[in-house]
């Protein structure tokens, strides 16, 4: 069998192609930035997800959820997880 491969921005380029499917990306963008920079400050780290979540206070599970988007999370809860990782959360209306 022989399979066609696409890299993920070729896809992303397609996709972008629907008015829609760029709107709910644009949309959403923000947030999964956001979760992009904590979780890849917890690998620098070299950090679990229980370990994060130990220092929040809050239940290991929190964290996988907020880390796969599924979770729509407080801005209390990303204060507290951007400190548990020695990090401060910065916003700006643009």
């Amino acid at each position: 069998m022989n399979k066609v491969m696409a890299s993920s921005s070729e896809i992303h380029d397609i996709l972008n192609q629907d008015e829609e499917f760029k709107n709910e990306y644009d949309r959403l963008k923000p947030r999964y930035d956001l979760i992009a920079q904590i979780i890849n400050a917890r690998h620098e780290q070299k950090i679990t997800q229980a370990e994060m979540a130990k220092r929040m206070g809050t239940n290991k599970s929190n964290i996988s959820r907020f880390e796969s988007g599924s979770y729509n999370p407080s801005l209390d809860f990303l204060i507290r997880a951007a400190a548990s990782l020695g990090k401060k959360i910065e916003f700006s209306l643009q």
